[in-house]
């Protein structure tokens, strides 16, 4: 769903108690101190490794202050590495040549170059929006030989339009698109004409798309007269023309406690991107094109300390997985709601700066124009725990209220993010680790609390316990307890070249040798924190076996040397098995008509075995914890936790030998990214799952 028009309306226009006892009064008896959180850290279990647009911001024309140095050297501070122009759906009615927008309101000293001058002056990259909305391939074209040629200036990302499923196509409106057709169709030849036209000028930029994101309206709805959903019709579309999409994220949530379990999504909205990038976009596509997160904020708390701990912990999840930027939404925003959020005046202001304005009469204000709000102070810390070219490594905990994240660092280091989201309550950690060891001693830890007026830096605890105050963030910077020379190098990124419900045959460049000749590879299944050895071979490919069918497997090859010294993981493969090609059954699901937060689903089932069945049971399991049942028919339909079971109504129980065939169906719901699943059990057979 898009939040942002009113939002951007307006920031255009303007820019425990501790209770004093009585000593002879007996109180209660003191409680247990709480257990200690589990955090897990595998420093073998490697994800993505970080790029250097990894830490991006919008910026907007209408905002003043976007060209300052005072704003630059802010930006620069916090660590942006990519910052966005000229800022969310204004982009669809901005006129690069005149440094116009007609209908909206343009700030002074906000041009291009000025927009470029102050990314220079942090060393940052710059993410352009060219107008698809009211303006042409031509004059993109135009903007791409102004940057590069003209100016120099190097500018490689560039996104055609912003937002543009909301032309109305949908039902609501709020991106301009003067094109009659506002189909996703129109949208995607329009991004291939502007993709050539603007390659025409410079071949090495890369060019992005504008997609939904799974789980947010309006995704899972088919058009009138379209062929698919958007996200479909554009990747088949535009998919060999461009080089990475562009997605936007705002969870919502109705407390800061439910915005900030919204992360817990991540996983799976990058899974299904990936799997549409994968089956729409053509030939190699899931290899060539790249994912960003160029608009993101939270539900609740947008500029206090909620608002910080959903950035760390959203751009960390992002990164783990593979995006290469995520930019916050926004430099400045302006006042919005104000309300108390964990006993911290809340603006309501989705930018990382203070605007400094005022609620209409004046009764509530802003502090001082550019003064950081919480979420900056986040992204500062973010800059301290990730550097370009580290590489994120799996870590986590059973506490729903504590989440990890980790890099390892190519000088050997591991960094640990640790963030607590509980606003009362301090939470003990007991910190393990699996494939390094840290040096002894008491680490350096920044910490941001909820109230601090920064992050603070000192040693404290041990690399093996902490105690995380309550709402904050936490980074330990560790050294290795030793050094090891002469260890090989990673293999390189693993593809799936074959699998089927129970077997995957795994393939990957070969290492470089180190001190010794390398002995083996070892593949290895992250099963949450832990690694689980699926196999080794001395060559570069390996047939997995006695996997399960239906599930989604990420997996990582490691080098070992003929000295026992192992590399660095390589990047992660995700892939999911397949059912058996032959069973006695078979099930065909479908997603029949999809509204954004619900469907329709009918499965078909066939007998296919050479005996009658007088009665069935069909079992699945839920891919996530957000899809449930809330109506059904032509069977008998329960649902307990995320596991599935249908039996036959009285009129559908026999299904004859060698075809027989039934239906059922049910109305689901969702609210989040909508993983459909893909294995059955007939009577406690595996069936096959057609298409």
């Amino acid at each position: 769903m898009q939040i942002g028009l009113s939002r951007r309306a307006v920031m255009g226009a303007a820019l425990l108690l501790a209770a004093g006892m009585s000593a002879a009064v007996p109180g209660p008896a003191a409680a247990a101190d709480p257990a200690p959180t589990t955090v897990t850290v595998n420093a073998r279990a490697g994800l993505a490794t970080v790029p250097d647009t990894a830490l991006g911001v919008n910026d907007a024309i209408w905002d003043a202050e976007l060209g300052t140095t005072a704003v630059s050297d802010l930006l620069g501070a916090a660590g942006a590495q990519m910052i966005r122009y000229p800022g969310g759906s204004y982009a669809d009615i901005y006129h690069w040549r005149d440094h116009t927008a007609p209908g909206g309101y343009v700030a002074p000293n906000t041009d291009f170059d000025t927009f470029m001058g102050s990314v220079r002056r942090i060393n940052a990259q710059p993410m352009i929006i060219a107008n698809y909305g009211t303006g042409t391939a031509e004059e993109a074209a135009d903007w791409v030989r102004y940057a590069n040629v003209t100016k120099g200036y190097g500018a490689k990302y560039w996104t055609i339009g912003n937002e543009n499923y909301g032309n109305g196509h949908y039902g609501s409106e709020w991106e301009a698109d003067n094109h009659a057709d506002k189909s996703p169709r129109a949208y995607a030849e329009g991004v291939v004409a502007f993709a050539a036209a603007m390659k025409a000028v410079d071949p090495t930029i890369k060019i992005g798309a504008v997609l939904t994101t799974p789980g947010n309206w309006p995704d899972g709805i088919v058009g009138s007269g379209d062929a698919g959903t958007w996200n479909q019709v554009v990747l088949s579309v535009a998919g060999p023309s461009i080089d990475f999409v562009d997605l936007h994220w705002y969870p919502g949530g109705g407390t800061a406690a439910e915005s900030l379990t919204k992360t817990n999504q991540i996983d799976d909205i990058m899974f299904l991107t990936r799997q549409q990038i994968a089956r729409h976009a053509g030939t190699g596509a899931t290899a060539r094109i790249k994912v960003s997160f160029t608009e993101l904020n939270v539900g609740v708390g947008q500029n206090t300390q909620p608002g910080a701990l959903f950035l760390a912990d959203a751009y960390s999840s992002l990164l783990d997985n593979g995006v290469f930027t995520v930019q916050w939404w926004n430099v400045h925003n302006g006042i919005g709601t104000v309300s108390t959020v964990a006993g911290q005046t809340d603006y309501g202001d989705f930018g990382l700066l203070s605007s400094g304005g005022c609620q209409t009469g004046g009764t509530v204000c802003e502090p001082a124009m550019n003064t950081p709000f919480a979420p900056y102070h986040a992204l500062s810390v973010m800059k301290s725990f990730i550097r370009t070219g580290d590489q994120l490594v799996r870590a986590g905990t059973a506490d729903p209220l504590v989440s990890a994240h980790a890099a390892r660092r190519p000088n050997g280091d591991l960094a640990v993010l640790l963030i607590n989201k509980d606003p009362d309550n301090a939470r003990p950690v007991a910190i393990q680790y699996s494939g390094w060891s840290p040096a002894a001693g008491a680490p350096a830890v920044t910490s941001f609390r909820n109230g601090d007026p920064a992050p603070s830096t000192a040693p404290a605890g041990t690399a093996a316990a902490q105690t995380l105050p309550p709402y904050s963030l936490t980074l330990l910077v560790l050294h290795p307890s030793s050094t090891t020379t002469g260890a090989p190098g990673a293999p390189g990124q693993p593809t799936l070249t074959a699998t089927t419900g129970t077997t995957a045959t795994i393939a990957w460049p070969a290492a470089s040798a180190g001190g010794s000749p390398i002995a083996k590879y070892e593949v290895y299944r992250q099963n949450g924190t832990i690694s689980e050895q699926l196999g080794e071979t001395p060559g570069t490919s390996l047939q997995v076996h006695n996997l399960n069918p239906g599930t989604r497997y990420t997996v990582n090859v490691i080098t070992r040397d003929a000295a026992g010294r192992v590399s660095w993981s390589s990047p992660p493969l995700t892939f999911t098995t397949g059912t058996p090609a032959t069973s006695t059954c078979t099930v065909r699901f479908t997603d029949v008509t999809d509204w954004g937060n619900g469907y329709v689903g009918n499965l078909d089932i066939t007998n296919t075995g050479p005996y009658p069945i007088n009665g069935w049971t069909l079992t699945f399991t839920w891919p996530t914890a957000w899809q449930s049942i809330s109506g059904s028919w032509n069977g008998n339909w329960t649902q307990t936790g995320r596991d599935v079971k249908v039996t036959n109504a009285d009129t559908n129980g026999a299904l004859a030998a060698g075809g027989g065939a039934t239906s059922t169906g049910f109305v689901g719901a969702y609210n989040g990214p909508n993983v459909l699943p893909t294995a059955f059990r007939l009577n406690g057979t595996l069936c096959t799952t057609t298409a």
